[in-house]
């Protein structure tokens, strides 16, 4: 059975687009991509610099993983983009580091280079995570 989670407090989805926060099926949570959106105020521009805005990513983040009733150090895999790469990916790193500071915890990753990101991004992050029933 999958059960499909909308968090109100998370970010909404654009207007005219369609998604869950995330989908949970035999104790896996996939998390849907998530943006540096403030969750008071979706249109707002971003915050600026990569470790501002991959912290505010974190946050959206941890708002729908605890909704879901999971929590980060449940994460088994993070997929990264980056709209500039070689420019952000020590920033990417300094930030990450911030909210795995648990070496054992650490999850696996890829952290890729995209020629564009929603809204001008410099980064977006979806995790999957999983939790013994």
């Amino acid at each position: 059975m999958i059960k499909r989670h909308f968090v109100a407090s998370a970010p909404p989805p654009p207007k005219g687009v369609k998604y869950h926060h995330a989908s949970e099926a035999d104790g896996w949570l996939h998390v849907t991509g998530q943006l540096p959106s403030d969750p008071s105020a979706p249109a707002s521009p971003f915050v600026e610099g990569i470790e501002a805005q991959t912290e505010q990513t974190f946050r959206n983040l941890i708002t729908i993983i605890e909704a879901a009733g999971y929590r980060l150090g449940d994460t088994v895999f993070a997929r990264i983009y980056l709209s500039n790469f070689e420019r952000d990916y020590d920033g990417l790193n300094r930030a990450f580091c911030r909210f795995f500071t648990d070496d054992a915890q650490v999850p696996s990753r890829t952290t890729v280079g995209v020629a564009k990101l929603g809204r001008d991004a410099l980064v977006e992050i979806d995790l999957v995570l999983h939790r013994a029933r």
